[in-house]
């Protein structure tokens, strides 16, 4: 459940996440939950009050009883009976005040749409409730005010479902806990991506790590060992921070490209589903997750991978698609300009590291939309509302362009049952090769551009 104190504090900010997630239905409980916490409190005070009145009383009848003023002794007797009443009738509602309050209170996964709640459910039929403490800490809840698009929602050339860094991981962490029962590999994959600014990726192009895209994920253990909330929860259960900090030392959770982990099944699975490209339904997806066992790969280390070759190869086909998904043009086009806005930004002291973590995209947005520097207000805009982006062979003149050569390729080459044995996709699979290929040899135009610039 959401912790009552973050929802007391941001009542705006958990709001804004019903929204998001098209369940403006909830709303008013917002409000509701928040009017029960206040009324909860002030029982409590007016408890502790006539508990301090109670005591101070019976100190005062034990010494009129000594001093034989018994009238006076049992007209106070009789105020204390009254306050023990009061006090007794006061924990009633308190108690029934702090019930209704729980049952009120808002949980992160209600607050989804039914779309990724089925998805959810067939991640895992049980959802451990370990999770939901570590869900609602104020830095895992950051993470829900950021798509995993990279910043593309929210322009008009993108059709997306909103889908956020704190759905995926939650995600992650359910097929880590559906595969392994483990809490700390389950929690690694709840935190890999807590490091993640504003439009994820993106920022690891202000980086110039264009081609592993991870020069946020040092900051993992910083951001886990400094919340207290964390730390408090971690220290309950008994486990080190480096035990979940790093989720590549799970196999299951993460490990080289091109196998098949815990996230990369995830991204796929989800981006699959409308993320990115609304490519297969549920019942694709359950199809695909029940194919999936535990296997071992060539060094002997445990991987995801499929039973049927059938399902691999139609896995794999959506993986290609989605490949090219992730550095077409526009997409490239989209994380280079939100980086250099932001290194614009930043270096004229308009917005700062700590405020690309601590603000959400569309707080960020804002003060984009009003930045006077460099036309950025304006190219932004434009950017919004475009429908298409420009291509050309020949560098564009006086316009603002992209030329990234050399990028990420997101690509799997599962294992698979075959002969009992288990083998690679590529090594059995002619369809599965084709496109694995287009996946790997997919290049974009020389230059890609808006008709702006940031002068």
């Amino acid at each position: 459940m959401l912790d009552i104190k973050f929802v007391r504090n941001n009542p705006d900010v958990v709001k804004q996440n019903i929204k998001n997630k098209f369940q403006d239905e909830k709303l008013p409980l917002v409000d509701e939950v928040i009017e029960l916490d206040k009324r909860n409190r002030e029982i409590k005070q007016e408890v502790e009050a006539l508990r301090a009145e109670k005591n101070k009383a019976s100190k005062e009848i034990g010494a009129m009883m000594a001093q034989k003023k018994i009238e006076e002794a049992e007209a106070l007797k009789k105020k204390v009976a009254e306050s023990n009443g009061r006090i007794n009738e006061l924990s009633e509602e308190e108690k029934e005040a702090a019930k209704k309050d729980m049952e009120q209170m808002l949980d992160y996964i209600d607050t989804l749409n039914e779309t990724i709640k089925s998805y959810y459910k067939i991640l895992s039929e049980d959802f451990p409730k370990f999770l939901n403490e570590y869900i609602n800490t104020p830095e895992m809840l950051k993470q829900s005010k950021i798509s995993v698009s990279c910043g593309t929602i929210y322009s008009k050339m993108y059709k997306q479902m909103w889908y956020s860094s704190l759905d995926h991981s939650i995600a992650v962490a359910l097929i880590i806990w559906h595969f392994t029962k483990d809490r700390k590999q389950t929690l690694s994959g709840l935190f890999h991506d807590i490091a993640t600014p504003v439009f994820k990726h993106s920022i690891d192009f202000m980086n110039k790590d264009y081609e592993k895209q991870e020069s946020t994920e040092e900051l993992t253990t910083k951001i886990i060992s400094e919340s207290k909330e964390i730390m408090e929860l971690l220290n309950r259960d008994g486990i080190k921070v480096e035990e979940v900090a790093d989720y590549h030392i799970y196999p299951i959770a993460d490990n080289d490209t091109p196998c098949l982990s815990s996230d990369r099944l995830e991204y796929t699975l989800s981006n699959g589903l409308g993320a990115t490209e609304k490519i297969w339904t549920l019942d694709d997806v359950k199809e695909i997750y029940d194919n999936i066992e535990i296997q071992e790969d060539e060094n002997g280390i445990e991987e995801l991978g499929f039973k049927d070759i059938a399902i691999a190869e139609k896995f794999v086909h959506t993986m290609s698609i989605l490949s090219r998904l992730y550095c077409r043009e526009k997409t490239l086009f989209t994380m280079q300009m939100l980086a250099d806005i932001m290194r614009i930004m930043s270096d004229n002291n308009l917005i700062n590291i700590s405020e690309m973590y601590n603000l959400s995209e569309k707080e960020v947005i804002e003060k984009i939309e009003k930045c006077n520097v460099k036309n950025i207000s304006n190219g932004f805009e434009i950017w919004k509302h475009a429908t298409d982006i420009l291509t050309s062979e020949k560098m564009p003149e006086g316009k603002y362009f992209v030329n990234i050569e050399k990028v990420k390729k997101r690509y799997i080459n599962p294992l698979v049952r075959y002969n009992n044995e288990y083998k690679r996709i590529k090594d059995i699979s002619e369809k599965a090769t084709n496109d694995i290929n287009e996946a790997l040899e997919y290049k974009t135009a020389k230059y890609v551009f808006l008709d702006f610039d940031f002068k």
